[in-house]
């Protein structure tokens, strides 16, 4: 087991990166997950059901936001911790990746 210091941080191998969230940031992750996941099980219902699409499109709208705040969150992990682990080690190709991936999380 882990001890919390390496546990809310990202390390990569030469085979793959990883990331490694404290139980109670992936808790909070989760439970953020799951209330979407209901909330697009939600939304598909109302489509069958024919509602009104005003009302389905402010559920979408709702989702959506979700999705932003868990994307915040782990962004922001990243930043504190894998970032600037890699940029200690030497390794600023990593201000690039995150540019890209900011870019996507922007759109």
């Amino acid at each position: 087991m882990e001890n919390n210091t390496e546990a809310e941080h990202c390390c990569s191998t030469d085979s793959e990166r990883r990331s490694h969230h404290s139980d109670k940031v992936k808790a909070n992750l989760v439970t953020r997950l799951n209330r979407i996941e209901g909330q697009i099980r939600g939304v598909k219902g109302m489509i069958e059901k024919d509602t009104y699409c005003d009302d389905v499109l402010n559920q979408i709208a709702a989702i959506q936001s979700a999705l932003n705040g868990v994307g915040k969150l782990l962004l922001e992990g990243h930043m504190k911790s894998c970032v600037i682990e890699r940029i200690q080690s030497g390794e600023h190709e990593v201000v690039d990746e995150l540019l890209t991936t900011i870019q996507k999380l922007m759109k």
